[in-house]
């Protein structure tokens, strides 16, 4: 196993690199449009290979903390996969099983940063303590959203969107992460983790508001028109 691990650090690397080159594609790419799936699909799947590579080499080696990441970021990406699947609450189409205990491994990931960053039981979890909590606060509220949103789905028709685009746009922020933890060897260790978080997410948030004053306007006059 151990001659393995350097062939999956570079898997891993060159999984991460193309997920950081295609994913603007998606984003700049008309949604909907054969571009953007495209696009979507290639940076999905290298998200993926990104998640279970780290897992396999955090494991090995081992690194609790690492695999806990990794878990946590993929299933931001794999919620925004996984919502087009069941888009229309009002037609029928319901979280599986699979989401369900996707949510729950995600939820339970995200508290076990929370606990062992604040006991920071190692080496690792005091240095990064701040970032475990940080992320496994951030974890446990888009989990706890999902399970929420599988037991009650919201009656507005565009949710889909938003959580697809909103579960794509944190996955890339992870990308970014990983690629300033390695790079950006200049800033402090806690500022390198979380600096992507903090700009991104409030950046996310001004995004799905914009698109949510969109979307009010658009259907507006066919209320009134009705």
């Amino acid at each position: 196993m151990a001659s393995l691990i350097p062939f999956l650090l570079a898997i891993h690397v060159a999984a991460g690199t193309l997920a950081l080159v295609v994913a603007p594609a998606a984003m700049v790419t008309a949604k909907g449009g054969a571009a953007h799936r495209r696009w979507g699909r290639i940076y999905y799947r290298a998200m993926a290979v990104v998640a279970l590579t780290a897992v396999v080499v955090a494991l090995w080696r081992p690194n609790p903390f690492l695999a806990m990441v990794a878990v946590f970021s993929y299933y931001f990406a794999f919620t925004g996969r996984r919502i087009l699947l069941h888009k229309r609450a009002d037609r029928g189409e319901r979280a599986s099983s699979l989401d369900w205990g996707a949510a729950g491994i995600a939820a339970a990931t995200s508290a076990g940063l929370v606990v062992l960053g604040i006991g920071r039981p190692g080496e690792v979890w005091a240095r990064l303590g701040v970032v475990a909590v940080v992320f496994g606060v951030v974890g446990l509220a888009f989990a706890g959203l999902q399970l929420w949103r599988f037991a009650r789905p919201p009656a507005d028709p565009m949710r889909w969107w938003f959580a697809h685009m909103t579960g794509m746009l944190a996955s890339y922020l992870a990308a970014v992460t990983a690629f300033s933890v390695v790079n950006f060897t200049v800033l402090p260790t806690t500022v390198r983790w979380l600096w992507p978080t903090l700009v991104g997410s409030p950046l996310i948030a001004v995004w799905v508001a914009y698109h949510r004053r969109r979307f009010g306007q658009r259907r507006t006059p066919e209320s009134a028109a009705a």
